[in-house]
């Protein structure tokens, strides 16, 4: 069991108790009673059985009386990833879910984004979504921002400063008829597009990085987004845009773009598909389209609570799964209500049993399953499972400890339960009360030290 290799980097925590996590071949691994070591940089040293503590304290240079215990109805669980949200649009997030994507949009998300001019608006709605965030168990969050660069540069800050690993987009749209103020000309795009790189890139925060961010394609030129196309490649950056939400934008970009086989393929002309690509939604993907994902190593955001709120459609995972293209989940905010990650674990599984009533034939998820996609599977759509997503030594120590029976939380435990009953209760009925603290590359980010209050 033991998987510690020569130290490097002295040892700094050593905890103690249960951890689960998600690896290629397991779903939902549970180890009880194990050690496990973070270094001085954040890293996981080792992880190895309680059995083995004189042994690992030997080699690793740490007194056991160092060693922090968790409770017995306590758990480790990797940090959670949020492969799409929309940090502009916390605003609203709970309200404004009785109308369609389109007309949502130009009812309700051009006005409020377009606010974000106002530095102090911005500052205030950050502050408020990074921090939610983070108390709900997300480590990491792939942000849409808006087409404004400075609010953009300071949504990287904010969660710099908070401790959260992040992706950070400003909103690249040349092309918006319903709102037309909300909108950049293609070079005022191109030129604040690579200002918001170089400037968010010259910070050196360790764990905030830009990602290119066409809104998607109805909002874009042709031209534009091959330019993005370019800009990305040029700089090896991560690439985020929507596809395939709704039929009616599906039928208007196949008007728009009409040289081109799918919507997908809108993007793989202009050179958006790369194996850095992440795609909100794909509702209505075809099986061909799904294969292009797959060739380019291009990955899907699986957004159920905005597919469902906003009627958009039902995405069929187990599909998706059976092309081999990289997933993860998105709590999509605001056309999704809920910022926690764990809504997007409980709409997911909802999602796969609404498509397993439309067919009893269809194979649901499993809560263990939706449980590896909310962590080790989020980290391979945004291509940082070399750095996060599980507890293998030499990544980073992001994770949450959780107390399923937290004073005033809400589960009540009748009897005595093991580690899986646990993981599954806390997954379907907890919320941050349960929360007690999460960790980013080994910092204690919540909660929240007295400075950030």
């Amino acid at each position: 069991m033991a998987n510690s290799p020569r130290p490097s980097a002295a040892v700094a925590h050593i905890y103690r108790g249960t951890f689960i996590h998600a690896t290629p071949q397991t779903a939902a691994q549970i180890l009880e009673d194990a050690l496990l070591g973070v270094n001085a940089e954040g890293k996981i040293a080792f992880i190895g059985k309680g059995g083995e503590l004189h042994a690992l304290s030997q080699k690793f240079k740490f007194s056991p009386s160092e060693v922090t215990q968790l409770d017995k109805h306590e758990f480790f669980m990797p940090g959670m990833v949020d492969t799409h949200i929309h940090a502009s649009q916390y605003v609203y997030s709970g309200t404004a879910l009785d109308m369609p994507l389109l007309q949502w949009l130009s009812t309700y998300t051009f006005p409020v984004e377009s606010r974000f001019k106002d530095l102090k608006f911005a500052q205030r709605v950050y502050n408020d979504v990074v921090r939610r965030t983070l108390r709900n168990g997300t480590t990491t969050a792939c942000y849409f921002a808006t087409i404004h660069t400075d609010a953009s540069l300071l949504l990287g800050q904010i969660a710099n400063d908070l401790g959260q690993r992040a992706l950070v987009g400003k909103v690249c749209m040349d092309r918006n008829n319903s709102v037309k103020h909300y909108k950049e000309a293609i070079q005022e795009s191109q030129e604040e597009t690579c200002r918001f790189i170089a400037e968010l890139l010259d910070k050196k925060y360790p764990r905030v990085k830009p990602v290119v961010t066409p809104r998607f394609a109805l909002s874009c030129t042709g031209a534009l987004l091959g330019l993005l196309g370019a800009i990305a490649k040029n700089n090896n950056l991560h690439i985020q845009s929507h596809i395939s939400e709704n039929m009616e934008e599906v039928r208007l970009v196949k008007e728009l773009f009409p040289d081109s086989e799918s919507y997908t393929h809108v993007y793989h002309k202009h050179n958006l598909l790369t194996d850095k690509t992440v795609m909100a939604h794909g509702c209505h993907l075809s099986d061909e389209e799904l294969a292009l994902f797959r060739e380019t190593g291009a990955s899907l955001s699986h957004c159920p609570n905005s597919n469902i709120s906003l009627c958009s459609g039902l995405l069929d995972v187990r599909n998706v799964m059976k092309h081999k293209v990289k997933l993860g989940l998105g709590t999509d905010v605001a056309g999704g209500y809920s910022a926690s990650m764990l809504d997007a674990v409980r709409r997911t599984l909802d999602t796969s049993k609404v498509l397993t009533i439309q067919d009893p034939e269809y194979d649901t998820l499993t809560f263990e399953e939706v449980f590896r996609l909310a962590t080790l599977g989020g980290s391979q759509a945004l291509s940082l499972d070399d750095q996060t997503g599980n507890f293998e030594v030499g990544k980073d120590f992001d994770a949450v400890r959780v107390n399923v029976a937290a004073p005033d939380g809400p589960i009540d435990l009748i009897q005595c339960e093991g580690p899986k009953i646990l993981l599954e209760k806390f997954l379907n009925l907890g919320d941050d009360r349960n929360i007690v603290e999460v960790y980013v590359a080994g910092r204690k980010v919540v909660p929240f030290p007295e400075s950030a209050e």
